[in-house]
């Protein structure tokens, strides 16, 4: 089975400029391909996830990748799938943020002299004149084309602006860019990127009367067709500062039933043959499937002794039992327990489980917190230092979301 082949099977592949002449470059390691990352925060996320292992796997089949960090199209903004213009960023918010983002790829893939590149397209987009632009690339695209596409129909309904139209001639310049200058026969990205990336075939067609190749990544949702990656309203991060390692493995480890062997499929580099083994397992045997994705994926962005302690520390938690040091914790001080005590709403904005009191009081009222062994029944509840001690307070929030609080 050559890679394409096992991109297909494992259900990676949504769309293909040219099925055939993909499938021959990839499958020989013909390919110098890139997959851009706008820098809109200070670290990747679990949704950035499945392009890093694309990456990764296309590179152990020979061929090179580019990480093309968008220092430049990030002070644009990417309307695709938005129904509200992006935070307008600084320059300096970017580069710190483009920085991050090379510490956290660097443990996907291989960089150095023949291997991978990392590429900011700050480098050439910020240097372009505009009307030199226009003169150069503007007549190659069609308003009336552009107007029909895909990325931009959310932002329709509530007005887009001129600034977010000119994305797609952004990244449209990037491909043509580096197919010059870098060799780059090829992008990937993800399946709400096809109209962009269909322009910059297109511009690099009509400019220096070449082909190059664009294929989409079926994007990871879950059986409800909500993206996946977020937690309680909030990204789920691969810096551990963000999201632990215990998290991490939490979220992966409470996928839905229909959703895990999906996931295993799309994101662990686990054999097609073990994978379909799993096909008819059920019950218990459906837990340690999640067990499987919740280790290996936490093993690939944390390192292996992350991930045996984020396992052992759920089991103890779930076993009932010992010690809950790798959990999420939070470390309270005496100002937090300003007259010896803290309430039971306060706690839990403290540790970030609820983002209010309000959304506190309903969790409380609703049943969906205990602490140490027992429920909490009432709003007016409160902890004083002397339950601190030891291991901490031990909160669950529903029936999979802990976390430690100690008083330091």
């Amino acid at each position: 089975m050559g890679i394409y082949e096992e991109l297909v099977a494992r259900g990676l592949i949504a769309q293909v400029t040219n099925e055939d002449e993909i499938r021959e470059m990839i499958n020989n390691g013909k390919a110098t391909f890139y997959i851009g990352f706008d820098c809109t925060a200070d670290s990747l996320t679990a949704g950035h996830f499945m392009a890093l292992t694309l990456m990764k796997r296309l590179q152990m089949a020979g061929n090179k990748p580019i990480a093309l960090i968008g220092g430049g199209t990030t002070m644009i903004g990417d309307p695709s799938g938005r129904t509200d213009m992006r935070k307008m960023l600084t320059k300096e918010d970017i580069d710190h943020n483009a920085a991050c983002f090379k510490r956290q790829m660097e443990r996907f893939i291989d960089f150095g002299e023949g291997k991978a590149i990392m590429l900011n397209n700050a480098d050439w987009l910020l240097k372009l004149n505009y009307v030199d632009l226009l003169r150069e690339v503007g007549a190659c695209f069609s308003v009336n084309n552009m107007l029909r596409a895909e990325c931009y129909k959310q932002r329709m309904e509530k007005g887009l602006s001129f600034l977010e139209f000119n994305y797609m001639i952004m990244q449209s310049y990037d491909f043509y860019y580096m197919f010059q200058h870098n060799g780059c026969n090829m992008q990937f990205g993800g399946n709400d990127q096809w109209s962009n990336m269909l322009g910059g075939t297109e511009l690099i067609r009509r400019k220096l009367g070449k082909d190059a190749h664009a294929m989409t990544i079926t994007l990871l949702t879950d059986s409800q067709g909500n993206k996946m990656g977020k937690t309680a309203g909030n990204a789920v991060w691969l810096d551990p500062n963000k999201t632990s390692p215990f998290e991490f493995y939490q979220y992966w480890r409470n996928v839905d039933d229909a959703d895990v062997l999906k996931c295993i499929r799309m994101l662990t580099f686990l054999p097609l043959e073990q994978i379909d083994q799993m096909a008819d397992w059920e019950g218990a045997k459906l837990n340690e499937a999640k067990d499987i994705l919740a280790y290996e994926l936490t093993k690939l962005v944390h390192g292996q002794d992350e991930a045996e302690k984020a396992r052992q520390a759920a089991r103890a938690l779930f076993g009932g039992g010992a010690n809950a040091q790798d959990m999420p914790t939070t470390e309270l001080t005496g100002d937090d327990l300003g007259s010896g005590e803290i309430n039971v709403l306060n706690l839990l904005v403290r540790c970030g489980l609820c983002a209010s009191k309000g959304e506190a009081r309903r969790l409380v009222q609703q049943g969906g917190i205990t602490v140490g062994d027992k429920k909490v029944d009432s709003i007016d509840a409160s902890f004083g230092c002397q339950e601190f001690t030891g291991d901490g307070l031990i909160i669950r929030k529903g029936k999979k979301v802990f976390h430690r609080a100690v008083l330091i």
